[in-house]
């Protein structure tokens, strides 16, 4: 991800987190309460815990969530290595010693697995294991010549997630095309996964079909992205 991105990212979560839609649909769970950590990732061999698993179950605890992950200065890593950062989330709920319901993985990204382990087999595993995995996709207008990273092109990175990154119970991919729906994007994907609410609606670029269109076993054109 180039700079802006990571930052726009992060600035997205942050923000989601104190929104009144989380806390009702924390409150409104079946519990009351959600554990959440942050894993940042990049290659295969970085994925950081930033914020460790924590308990959210009144607004004081969102807000100190957010604040954390506000104040961890952001990582300039090179890769995409979705299949190590997946692996990396089942090895967190393995050690963790919560007990859920349901475990969700939430992953981010601007652009297909391009280097480490392929990923369909690592999502075939954690979906195997009783893990969801919902995808949102970022594929923002370059700002400058100098942005390391190239958007993809409409709908091709959603197709990918669809095709190779999500999995489980309801699983959904959201594709982010403009930065000024970012934050609200992250907002409702969160609502929805916290709230367990079934994957009823689709979005624009959702294209029904008999089959995958993209091959999971290709690394991406762009390494070092």
């Amino acid at each position: 991800m180039s700079e802006y991105e990571r930052l726009t990212q992060r600035d997205g979560y942050v923000s989601a987190f104190l929104h009144p839609d989380i806390l009702w649909s924390i409150e409104s769970g079946a519990r009351g309460r959600i554990a959440v950590t942050y894993l940042e990732w990049a290659g295969p061999n970085y994925q950081h815990v930033l914020i460790p698993w924590t308990v959210i179950d009144e607004p004081g605890d969102a807000a100190r969530f957010a604040g954390a992950l506000a104040a961890t200065p952001l990582a300039a890593e090179a890769g995409t290595s979705i299949s190590s950062a997946l692996a990396a989330s089942g090895n967190l709920f393995a050690t963790s010693s919560l007990k859920s319901d349901r475990w969700v993985v939430d992953v981010s990204g601007d652009g297909p697995n391009n280097v480490g382990p392929p990923v369909a087999p690592v999502r075939d595993w954690l979906v195997n294991n009783g893990v969801t995995i919902n995808g949102l996709a970022i594929t923002l207008p370059r700002r400058s010549e100098a942005d390391v990273a190239e958007s993809f092109g409409e709908g091709y990175l959603e197709t990918y997630y669809e095709d190779c990154v999500i999995g489980g119970p309801d699983a959904f991919v959201i594709g982010v095309h403009d930065i000024a729906w970012f934050e609200v994007a992250i907002r409702r994907k969160l609502v929805r996964e916290i709230a367990g609410l079934p994957a009823r609606l689709m979005t624009a670029s959702y294209r029904p079909r008999s089959h995958p269109v993209v091959d999971c076993f290709a690394v991406g054109q762009a390494p070092g992205r």
